[in-house]
């Protein structure tokens, strides 16, 4: 008797009960081994232990179709099935190799992962960032290549595709042109990194924290809680001000002296104010410098540096140097004037001179009674709203009289 005989006399002797007890053991080892290579893929992190653990579990799940298919006396029904779908030998074995293919690329991009992490850490100039952005890149590439290589296997014709591809691409590219552009913008600004995320930026009229860069867009955080989505295009044609790469920051804060003040101690006093403010550097020192005649004032210009530049330190800092200079310049008596004015005649014509007008109630009766005055001026409309009053008076009378004549 051989094997396969005893095989199928010992599956005919088994009761429904036994049967049962057989498919639910091969399901419990099936789940077991799913949860297993679950498992192993989760702690290794690798592409490749992966691969090995579907592999597994596939096997696994293969060997116990085949226990419930055979224990329940279902060959005949499944080969029955197989033959219906007329399934050839070529089909298989390309089917086959192509799932092979498939899983020999996603394992081979778990490789070049770790090639191009590996890189990087021995390469200074190039973030992380930059990184994903190439893997992802090489990855989309290998992916396209692998597609054309399964479609010549299955025998299919890239002509026809390609050339409706162009047409599409064609369609594509004239209907999303403004979308394109934002993701070659995009791809410029990920290799060209004129910031980061964390960056302190402003772009265009728009000030804030770099929270994300993605392939279309660019996400800001204002210092008001506005949250700001730049498309790339518009940020890679705008103009872009890094306040956080070189790591500190020089402000500016101007103040203005009298014109009858002391210059040069005025510059002192103000250097030594913001000598003793902690919320400065002290490397590079404060300076101070004249910038312009203003139109009330000779305009001082403090400069100063922070380091780790954030809007909170900046003003921060502004405050102090402010509140600083403002103290000293009260102490020694330095003015820092209102907006003013000069007002001059021409020499030729005698000058200009301001007179000194008299008080309504400093006149005397005289000049008061006089014409011309505010007080007669007043009197005069008084008495010319009476008259024409008295005016409107008679011609209503006048008009009543008319009727009683009439009538």
């Amino acid at each position: 008797m051989t094997a396969p005989d005893f095989v199928d006399i010992a599956i005919n002797d088994l009761s429904t009960a036994q049967r049962v007890v057989v498919t639910v053991v091969s399901m419990a080892v099936l789940v077991a081994a799913i949860l297993f290579s679950r498992r192993e893929s989760t702690r290794r992190e690798s592409r490749l232990s992966t691969v090995v653990a579907a592999v597994g579990a596939l096997a696994v799940v293969v060997a116990a179709t085949v226990v419930v298919v055979v224990a329940w006396d279902a060959e005949t029904i499944a080969w029955t099935a197989i033959a219906s779908f007329q399934v050839q030998a070529t089909m298989l074995v390309r089917a086959f190799l192509t799932v092979m293919f498939l899983i020999g690329v996603y394992a081979g991009t778990g490789v070049i992962h770790r090639a191009v992490s590996r890189f990087v850490k021995r390469t200074e100039g190039v973030s992380e960032h930059q990184a994903e952005i190439t893997y992802r890149i090489i990855q989309i590439s290998v992916y396209v290549i692998a597609l054309v290589v399964v479609l010549n296997l299955w025998g299919i014709k890239l002509g026809g595709l390609l050339i409706g591809a162009g047409f599409a691409g064609i369609v594509l590219g004239m209907a999303a042109r403004q979308t394109l552009g934002a993701v070659i913008a995009g791809l410029v600004l990920m290799f060209s990194r004129p910031f980061e995320i964390g960056d302190w930026v402003k772009i265009g009229d728009k000030d804030g924290i770099v929270t994300d860069i993605t392939i279309v867009n660019t996400r800001l955080q204002t210092f008001d809680g506005e949250y700001v989505m730049l498309p790339n295009d518009l940020v890679g044609s705008d103009e872009v001000v890094n306040r956080s790469r070189k790591g500190r920051l020089r402000i500016h804060v101007e103040v203005g002296i009298d014109y009858t003040a002391d210059v040069d101690e005025a510059m002192d006093l103000a250097k030594e104010a913001m000598n003793d403010v902690d919320d400065i550097l002290t490397v590079p020192r404060p300076q101070v410098v004249l910038k312009e005649f203003g139109d009330s004032a000779v305009v001082l210009d403090l400069r100063f540096w922070i380091d780790k530049p954030s809007a909170r330190r900046m003003w921060r800092a502004q405050t102090a140097v402010i509140s600083a200079v403002k103290s000293a310049f009260d102490e020694a008596g330095v003015k820092i004037p209102f907006p003013q004015r000069e007002v001059s005649g021409r020499a030729e014509t005698g000058g200009f001179r301001v007179q000194e007008q008299p008080t309504v109630e400093a006149a005397e009766p005289e000049e008061a009674d006089q014409p011309g005055s505010p007080v007669r001026q007043d009197e005069n409309v008084d008495a010319a709203d009476a008259d024409d009053a008295d005016e409107e008076l008679d011609e209503a009378g006048d008009a009543d009289e008319d009727e009683e004549t009439d009538g």
